[in-house]
């Protein structure tokens, strides 16, 4: 007889695992399937190690000017092999905090790899070994992997994806950087910081595109600034490996193919959901540009099964994937949650210096039919921002001028990430400039610069 629960969770990166508690306190007997580590890529080979390989770049990078803080290093050096092992070792332990968690829930965890075989029925397979599992409701949250060239396979010595780019075997000497999304750009400034020659290739007008213009704009001055060559309306069109490096041929806006040689290459061009080869075809659930297509709940077109997170759709977070594993939970569980929205959804890019954003840029709220008041206030003019020596950024605030909405707010400077959940909270309060304006900012912080900016865009800044 098949393991039978109320919910099987096929997937246990943040929406997989954060559903499950979610689903064990309301009182669902869980089980949850991964075939590889539980928290997914996120914990394992996403965004917490790249953070940890962050932090090591930027205390390398302050180390290097030491003397702008009137502190003296000498013989500045760093140990590869150790940097990727502080990394794994923070991998590690958040991995065996989700198996704590799970025990602490009583979330059954089978290992191995899961496919759907009928309405409600699910086998894992682990080598030669498999266990028939059942239940009412199925929750798939198989994330997504990196997308590959089609001309050139990631190899993991000299093409790498994210992964490969975690792990390094060596350093590189010069690093060719294919995409300038988040994941991009950060490697191209943990890379940049430890001493490499970095090139980004963007095909798009643009760095960092999905951001504000003026953010993109800041961000690519800021990155030639620190020795990353940006070429941008771009494509690689060929890439052909040697025995030391690799020879890219870039196609730039003008037609012309220039050649180049690279140490290694990063390839950051965006992600495929995980949707092959887990019985989606045999129960008949439906896909839309190889994503599985829910409503606002996560549910599919087959009843009792569901789906959350990467492999549902942009945007591609991990937070986005716990607050829909919630709400996927609580409606599933009889309960009446709100549907999930994108709407205000925050994103981070923690490259140095750090990009946050929430909401409408001031072109997609135009587009929009706004009518907007755009307020902008600089780092330069924050006296926090000015003693940590971090006085390069800005805060800028995006407002409906008839009924005072923050439609979006874009920030680009130090710690950014995580002063850009004041502006996700007012939005979800659904607060006006008035409140914004009337709240009292504790000086000295960075966050004063976020009330300076709310002035700005109605013509009372303090300090600029």
């Amino acid at each position: 007889m098949p393991d039978t629960y109320d919910l099987i969770i096929l997937g246990s990166g943040p929406g997989g695992y954060v559903a499950a508690i979610r689903a064990a306190q309301l009182g669902l007997k869980t089980a949850m399937v991964e075939r590889e580590r539980l928290g997914g890529i996120c914990l394992n080979w996403g965004c917490i190690p790249t953070k940890a390989l962050l932090r090591t770049s930027e205390i390398y990078h302050y180390m290097q000017h030491a003397a702008d803080y009137g502190l003296k290093a000498e013989k500045i050096g760093f140990d590869l092999d150790a940097i990727v092992q502080r990394s794994r070792k923070v991998a590690g332990q958040l991995n065996a905090g989700v198996k704590g968690l799970m025990k602490k829930h009583k979330v059954a965890v089978h290992e191995g790899v899961g496919k759907l075989t009928a309405p409600g029925k699910l086998t894992v397979t682990q080598g030669d070994a498999s266990v028939e599992l059942q239940a009412k409701h199925i929750l798939i949250a198989t994330g997504a992997r990196a997308r590959d060239l089609p001309f050139a396979k990631a190899d993991g010595k000299r093409i790498w994806t994210y992964r490969h780019a975690m792990v390094p075997a060596e350093m590189p000497t010069k690093l060719l950087v294919i995409g300038s999304g988040a994941i991009g750009v950060e490697f191209a400034s943990f890379y940049r910081d430890m001493g490499a020659e970095v090139t980004i290739v963007e095909m798009l007008p643009r760095i960092l595109p999905v951001e504000d213009e003026e953010v993109s704009a800041f961000m690519a001055k800021r990155l030639v600034k620190e020795g990353i060559r940006i070429v941008t309306g771009a494509g690689v069109e060929k890439i052909e490996v040697a025995g030391s490096g690799v020879t890219a041929s870039i196609k730039g806006g003008d037609g012309k193919v220039s050649t180049e040689d690279y140490s290694h290459v990063v390839v950051a061009i965006g992600i495929v959901p995980n949707t092959e080869e887990i019985g989606l075809e045999a129960l008949g659930v439906k896909t839309e540009r190889g994503h599985i297509a829910v409503d606002g709940f996560g549910r599919t077109n087959v009843p009792g099964v569901y789906a959350i997170g990467d492999v549902t759709g942009a945007p591609w977070l991990a937070h986005k994937a716990s607050h829909e594993g919630i709400v996927c939970v609580e409606k599933l569980a009889g309960g009446n949650p709100h549907p999930f929205e994108v709407w205000n959804i925050p994103g981070c890019t923690y490259s140095r210096p750090q990009v946050a954003s929430v909401g409408l840029t001031e072109a997609k709220a135009k587009e929009a039919g706004h009518e907007v008041k755009v307020g902008k206030f600089p780092f330069i003019g924050n006296g926090k921002a000015i003693a940590l020596g971090e006085a390069d950024g800005f805060v800028k605030t995006v407002f409906d001028a008839g009924t005072g909405a923050l439609l979006g707010a874009h920030m680009v400077g130090a710690e950014v990430t995580e002063l850009i959940q004041g502006y996700v909270v007012a939005r979800q309060l659904e607060t006006t400039e008035a409140e914004l304006m009337e709240t009292v900012f504790a000086h000295p912080t960075l966050s004063e610069m976020m009330h300076e900016s709310v002035l700005a865009a109605y013509g009372r800044p303090i300090h600029i």
